[in-house]
């Protein structure tokens, strides 16, 4: 299931140039990954009191268009690869006309507190599979 989070892009968030800085897409997939979660009925904080926590392994994002201050944003979120102990989001930022600013994915692992990796219990899977899958 895809879900949508809006957001504006802040002073903060451009260069030099005007643009949003090509590191606050990582930032933008986690608002998107974290809202993804609470949308779903489980938030981040949630999973953390149960002994759960998801250690971001790996990254990638591929820029297609320039965009500045101020401008509307929506970032869109889905899970793509659900396995035994880790996920992976991928993510589609827009613009208000819709055009794709930013692609990318995060793959995370499953940890309890001190890093070590745990399977992704079930109530947690079912909020990641969402409705369609």
């Amino acid at each position: 299931m895809e879900r949508f989070t809006k957001t504006r892009v802040r002073y903060a968030d451009t260069d030099q140039m005007g643009c949003v800085h090509h590191a606050k897409y990582f930032e933008y997939f986690e608002i998107g990954r974290t809202e993804y979660m609470r949308q779903a009925g489980c938030s981040y904080a949630d999973m953390e009191k149960m002994g759960y926590f998801l250690m971001l392994v790996d990254v990638h994002a591929t820029y297609r268009k320039a965009v500045g201050y101020d401008t509307e944003i929506t970032i869109k979120t889905r899970v793509g690869e659900l396995v035994k102990t880790q996920v992976t989001f991928l993510y589609c930022v827009e613009d208000e006309e819709g055009s794709v600013l930013c692609e990318g994915w995060t793959k995370l692992a499953c940890t309890n507190e001190d890093g070590k990796l745990r399977r992704i219990p079930e109530e947690i899977r079912e909020v990641l599979k969402g409705d369609e899958q």
